[in-house]
């Protein structure tokens, strides 16, 4: 018994130690921009909301694999701070989306590329199923097609094939 409860608190340190270098569980709401700032480092991006508030975006990981993003407040204060490379803010990019809106929405891609009429952004996140997000644009800056595809690369485990859609 002293065994499992010693492995427990193992794990429990662990888990709280990671968590607390991401950033993750620290309660950011109310803080003043300045305070988060410090605390995150200068922002990989900063985009006005249509309300006047200002969304700051913390591009974080190898290969950009976490983007949180913070809406700051007219007067300065946090009011949201969240991991925004998800299946969840992926659905919210769909066609006919505008480049500045997806920036607002996911942030900045990890990888580009052009395109003979585009451009190509792919964003690299933390799935199970060795997959990227990406998004065709148009000359003009608009969402032409998006969705998974294999991300280039990654070693498969055991050599599972990847999922094209609703990867997470």
């Amino acid at each position: 018994m002293r065994r499992l409860t010693a492995w427990l608190c193992l794990c429990i340190a662990v888990i709280v130690t990671a968590c607390g270098s991401v950033g993750l569980g620290v309660p950011y709401g109310g803080r003043s921009e300045a305070e988060l700032i410090v605390a995150k480092g200068p922002p990989t991006g900063r985009y006005t909301l249509p309300d006047g508030q200002q969304r700051l975006e913390f591009a974080r990981g190898p290969h950009g694999r976490q983007t949180f993003m913070a809406d700051v407040d007219s007067r300065g204060r946090v009011i949201e701070f969240e991991q925004v490379l998800d299946v969840r803010r992926f659905a919210l990019v769909t066609p006919g989306a505008t480049r500045d809106g997806v920036l607002r929405t996911i942030g900045q891609p990890s990888d580009r590329a052009p395109l003979r009429d585009g451009e190509l952004w792919a964003w690299r996140y933390a799935n199970r199923h060795c997959v990227w997000y990406q998004i065709e644009l148009d000359p003009n800056g608009v969402v032409r097609a998006a969705g998974y595809q294999p991300e280039p690369g990654c070693n498969e485990m055991a050599g599972a094939p990847a999922r094209r859609a609703g990867a997470g």
